[in-house]
């Protein structure tokens, strides 16, 4: 059973109404040409999403999850963690923003040992539209401020991580504040976040983006309150007990 996971990178798709991309986009996770395990969270879909997950064929190498009602991208990822088995934990948005092609670069610096944490670079262009960008550029700056990092993209999408490094947090996470959680606490901790570049082909709200302007506050806000929480509050003891985060209302699991 070891050696199944050995090498395996658990990507964790979020997924809350997102019916016209998933077919799309769950192809292009499957294809992508490394060794994986896909933990697939529905966080309350209304929108036909969920009808099409549980329509989708059973796979080993695929888990599904349903969220009993919507809880935000932070509380997918925290309930997915829960069943990723892998070596390492990649983050994978629902949307067709990230291409997956960029796996083997994000995995890299993990598999030759250079780094625990790694994030993919989106090209440093305004095309993502104005806002965004800048509110993105925002938080990197105040990341490297306060944390004396020098890192290009705090807000990125594409976060990969060693598990056993991940699983020393306490998250709090419920909506998008999951990336500045995770950068301040690893910051603190002393971990170095290797980068690399990748594509990126942004979407707008129209098209169904869901962060706003109100997820930017809370993201400031964490940056900044994490910079100052007790390491007690944050990090996990071995004597913490770990349930679902959660309400689940059925889960998929493929057979071990």
């Amino acid at each position: 059973m070891q050696d199944r996971w050995e090498g395996c990178v658990s990507v964790i798709v979020p997924v809350y109404n997102e019916v016209d991309h998933l077919e799309e986009l769950l192809q292009a996770v499957l294809a992508s040409p490394v060794k994986k395990q896909v933990v697939i969270v529905d966080d309350g879909s209304t929108d036909g999403t969920r009808d099409q997950l549980l329509a989708f064929p059973q796979r080993e190498d695929v888990t599904i999850v349903f969220h009993e009602k919507n809880c935000g991208k932070g509380a997918s990822i925290r309930t997915a963690l829960g069943y990723a088995r892998g070596e390492y934990v990649l983050i994978q948005d629902s949307d067709l923003e990230y291409d997956p092609k960029d796996y083997p670069a994000l995995l890299r610096p993990l598999q030759l040992g250079k780094a625990n944490v790694v994030y993919g670079v989106r090209p440093d262009r305004p095309e993502r539209g104005l806002r965004f960008f800048l509110g993105a550029k925002l938080l990197t700056h105040l990341t490297n401020l306060l944390y004396g990092t020098r890192i290009h993209d705090e807000a990125t999408c594409y976060k990969v991580f060693r598990r056993s490094s991940l699983a020393q947090l306490r998250l709090e996470c419920r909506r998008f504040e999951f990336c500045p959680e995770v950068t301040s606490k690893f910051c603190r901790m002393g971990e170095k976040i290797e980068e690399v570049p990748i594509s990126y082909h942004p979407r707008s709200a129209e098209e169904g983006k869901k962060i706003r302007l109100s997820d930017g506050w809370s993201a400031i806000w964490t940056l900044i309150r994490c910079r100052f929480l007790p390491r007690r509050l944050w990090l996990h003891s071995p004597q913490d007990r770990r349930s679902a985060p959660f309400a689940v209302s059925f889960s998929r699991l493929p057979a071990e």
